[in-house]
């Protein structure tokens, strides 16, 4: 028999954790993981928008990485069930990476506006959805402890996509496009 995609359980709002909980959709925690998946979605088209063979291959381990704080997320926390693990080395790959990228980077002296190349700005759009994915889940935190590498790795995160808009922009040959407050 072939699997469906439809199963029809959430067709009144709920949906089910790893360890079989329910949860209306509306919860922190679908919340939480529902944007880990968007933010996932657009690394996606970052990736997919760089010629760049390191960069897309860091972009690919972080997808990955995603996928299991995205199971962190999605399991119920009373039920003691095998995750993926996220490390302290997942943490340092994206220091590492920032370090590198800084190192190639004019100094930042301005406020920068997202733009100035398509790939750059899609960087941009996936900083701002990781943050909002960081501030659902310390919320969430406030509620029920949070592995606390996923709050770290998140953070981490939104740091590297910052930098890395910088970098898309350098490869791309264009101007950072400075902030002119009146």
């Amino acid at each position: 028999m072939a699997f469906k995609i439809y199963t029809k359980t959430g067709d009144a709002g709920e949906t089910a954790l790893f360890g079989g909980k329910r949860l209306p959709k509306s919860h922190l925690r679908i919340e939480g993981y529902g944007t880990v998946d968007e933010l996932n979605s657009f690394l996606g088209v970052v990736r997919d928008s760089t010629e760049d063979a390191h960069i897309r291959e860091v972009l690919f381990e972080i997808q990955n990485r995603l996928f299991d704080l995205g199971a962190h997320l999605a399991t119920d926390p009373s039920k003691k069930m095998s995750l993926p693990n996220l490390t302290t080395d997942d943490i340092q790959l994206l220091e590492n990476e920032i370090d590198s990228m800084e190192g190639t980077l004019p100094a930042l002296k301005n406020f920068i506006l997202p733009g100035g190349h398509t790939t750059a700005s899609f960087c941009h759009v996936a900083r701002c959805v990781c943050r909002r994915a960081e501030r659902l889940v310390v919320a969430l935190n406030m509620d029920e402890p949070v592995e606390p590498l996923v709050l770290k790795y998140l953070n981490r995160l939104s740091d590297y996509l910052f930098v890395l808009a910088r970098k898309l922009g350098q490869i791309a040959g264009v101007e950072e496009v400075i902030w002119k407050g009146r």
